[in-house]
């Protein structure tokens, strides 16, 4: 599995990525979503620099120009639902991809750990196709292992590109021994942050990516 981390080189992808995590500018959701988006169109541009591509023409009004165009079969799969701006950048780019959709949440089992459970999936056929995954925090890779491997019940995709904000160094490693170091598969991370805290939460991070898109969310616990 290759590891592109967009943080190692200089672009604009960092005033992006100072924006999401400054608590100031965090107050305005609006701003929040549209820089998650910002990011996602921005990974997408890399993404199609390892797509495939084929010669086509095109008529201009004055003759006929020569083109490569993108000749994978897209699927766009995201998380529910953090993941949504960060799939909607990649969605403006890559306009004609087939999406997918899946819902998950983290829970406390009965031994008091930490799991992933996912409840509801919306997906095309993916065999064979290069699939996008797009979940923002990539934490502990529980999430993204867990949208992952039940993706794959929809087929087994040609390449799998699998995208995140702020990933830690431990979840990607996780995700790396998950999925057996697989050559198929692609990890790009607009930066990684080091460490994890006692709630599970990326340090420095930027705190609850959902939350900030769409305001906090009740939990069950303290549900009436």
């Amino acid at each position: 599995m290759d590891v592109i981390n967009l943080s190692e080189q200089n672009s604009v992808l960092n005033h992006y990525l100072r924006e999401i995590r400054d608590v100031n500018i965090q107050k305005d959701p609006l701003r929040f979503r549209r820089n998650i988006e910002r990011i996602g169109e921005f990974m997408a541009i890399e993404v199609s620099k390892k797509l495939h591509y084929e010669p086509t023409e095109v008529q201009t009004p004055l003759g006929v120009a020569p083109v490569n165009v993108i000749s994978d079969q897209l699927v766009l799969a995201t998380i529910l639902r953090a993941g949504m701006p960060l799939h909607h950048g990649f969605l403006n780019v890559f306009d004609r991809a087939e999406n997918a959709f899946l819902s998950a949440y983290r829970r406390l089992n009965a031994a008091g750990e930490l799991e992933i459970v996912a409840e509801y999936m919306a997906a095309p056929a993916i065999d064979g196709k290069t699939l996008i995954v797009a979940d923002p925090m990539l934490a502990t890779g529980m999430s993204m292992e867990v949208g992952y491997q039940a993706l794959l019940k929809h087929g087994h995709p040609s390449h799998a590109h699998l995208c995140c904000a702020i990933a830690t160094p431990q979840a990607i490693e996780a995700v790396r021994k998950e999925l057996n170091d697989s050559p198929d598969v692609t990890l790009w991370c607009a930066a990684v942050d080091p460490i994890l805290n006692e709630k599970k939460y990326i340090v420095p991070g930027l705190g609850d990516a959902g939350d900030l898109c769409y305001g906090v969310k009740i939990h069950l616990s303290e549900r009436p």
